[in-house]
Formats: C-alpha cells, sequence, structure tokens
C-alpha cells in the first residue's frame, strides 16, 4: 500500500514537472515579445539574445501612440468586437435553444446542413461575399464586418451541445405553467448557459479582436481601421520597426488577457461540459 502511495507521488511529480516545463517553453515566445518591445531594432536580432541586463527603451510604448493613431485603431477594434460579441452570442444561443429543444420538421437536416458550413473555410467565398456587400453598398464600413462575423455556425454547435444536457423536464414544467418559448429561453436557458455562453464569449472576442484579413480586404479609410492594420503600418516596403511592433503587440494583448482572467473559472466549466457523466 505504502508502495503505490509512493509510485503515485512519484508520478505526478514528474508530471507537474513536466507541466511545468512545457508551460515555461509556451511562455518564452511572449518573454521575448516584451524584452523586444523595449529594444531598439539593432538589439533585437543579435546573437546570442540579449534577455537581461539591457537598458529597456520605454520610449517605443510612447512613440506607437504618435506615429500612428493607434487609439484610434484601439476604438475601432474594440467597437467591432464588443459589437459581434454580443450579437453572435444572442444570435447562437438563440438558434441553439431552437435546435436543441424544439421540435420540428427538417431540425436536424437544418443543423447538419449549418454546421457543415464549417468544413468550408473562409477564404473560399471571401471573393464572393465581398463583392456581395459591394453591391449593397457596405465596402469600406463598420457595417460590413458586422454582418459577416455576427453569425457563427460553431457557436451554435456548441452552445446546442450545452443545452442538450438541460433536462428536457425544465422546459416541460415551464411550458405546463404557461411560460412562452422566448420566456423559457431568457430566464430559465440563458442563466444556466454561464459556462457556454463564457467559452464563446472568449472565441468570439479574441478571434474579433485579432482578425485581420477581415479587416484588410473591407476597410480602406484610414480613420476606420482597426488594431491589427495599424500595427502593420510599421511595416515599410524596404524595413521593418520590430521595437514598435512588439510594444504595439503587447498593448493588444492586454484586453484579451483581461478578457480571459474574468471568465476563466466560466470558461473552463465550459470546455469540460459533457467530458464526465454523473
Amino acid at each position: 500500500m505504502q508502495s503505490k502511495k509512493t509510485n503515485r507521488l512519484i508520478a505526478h511529480i514528474i508530471i507537474y514537472i513536466l507541466l511545468f516545463f512545457l508551460a515555461v517553453i509556451m511562455l518564452v515566445p511572449f518573454v521575448w515579445m516584451i524584452t523586444a518591445s523595449l529594444k531598439l531594432n539593432k538589439d533585437i536580432f543579435v546573437i546570442p539574445y540579449q534577455w537581461l541586463g539591457f537598458t529597456p527603451r520605454w520610449e517605443n510604448y510612447v512613440d506607437i501612440w504618435t506615429r500612428i493613431p493607434l487609439a484610434k485603431y484601439a476604438v475601432n477594434t474594440a467597437k467591432l468586437t464588443v459589437i459581434v460579441t454580443l450579437l453572435q452570442i444572442l444570435t447562437s444561443s438563440f438558434a441553439a435553444y431552437a435546435f436543441a429543444k424544439l421540435r420540428f420538421k427538417g431540425r436536424n437536416l437544418l443543423f447538419l446542413a449549418y454546421i457543415a458550413t464549417i468544413a468550408v473555410p473562409w477564404q473560399v467565398y471571401m471573393v464572393p461575399q465581398f463583392i456581395f456587400m459591394r453591391k449593397l453598398g457596405l465596402a469600406d464600413t463598420h457595417l460590413a464586418i458586422i454582418i459577416l462575423q455576427a453569425f457563427s455556425a460553431f457557436g451554435v454547435f456548441l452552445m446546442r451541445q450545452f443545452y442538450e444536457e438541460i433536462p428536457d423536464s425544465l422546459c416541460e414544467a415551464a411550458r405546463i405553467d404557461g411560460m412562452s418559448e422566448y420566456g423559457i429561453y431568457a430566464h430559465i436557458m440563458l442563466p444556466l448557459s454561464k459556462p457556454a455562453l463564457s467559452t464563446l464569449c472568449i472565441f468570439t472576442f479574441v478571434n474579433t479582436w485579432n482578425d485581420f484579413l477581415g479587416p484588410l480586404i473591407y476597410l480602406t479609410t484610414d480613420s476606420k481601421k482597426t488594431l491589427q492594420i495599424g500595427i502593420k503600418m510599421f511595416i515599410s516596403q524596404y524595413s521593418a520597426e520590430y521595437g514598435l511592433i512588439m510594444a504595439a503587440s503587447v498593448i493588444s494583448l492586454i484586453p484579451v488577457l483581461i478578457m480571459f482572467m474574468l471568465l476563466q473559472q466560466y470558461f473552463v466549466a465550459g470546455i469540460t461540459t459533457g467530458a464526465v457523466k454523473g
């Protein structure tokens, strides 16, 4: 018995050591980004790389705001991210409720067809999509990006899987009490789906905040551009100011970290939903 406990303890120690080293390896690029954001170009790519003992150049974090209108780009990005995230939460949860708890003809076929769109890369249909938006007069507008990203097949799939775990008896009892489907959705399903909503919120927030190709295609006016396009402006035809790029990247990373820290508890619960059956 004592031998089994000792072996189990040794196995746990080995696992924790391996996980620690894996965590360190994953953090190396982020540490490099932070240290590079405090250096001149000529000091970033020296070999061996100087991790400590250098004089930090804090001016990089001042220059990124004056060289380009980074504040305006950050506001545009925040606006798009918040609107798209809220719309995806609303549309995905609403559609998922219908697919999970309502019975109508062709439900499974419609759900399968909708989810199958996940397998189609966006690059396949981005050109006809752009032509369609241009004919609607939405080219070079934030509304085009909002409309295109307001619906998510992945979000519907994620929310439906969570709703399937909620007993149908709750909905039936609410219907017997005279509650409408909208009331069941708003007062029963949504409050119970905080883990799944938080998971979807993080995924949508990160994807929209870091989106580069969408704004690059649709936005041409400088005042409407987003943070990711702004960072690209530090890359010229013949050179790139990597210190400023890394400084702007660090600033861009902060909202994502804050969002994850705020929703981390629910995020872990949402990811593990359905993994263990009681």
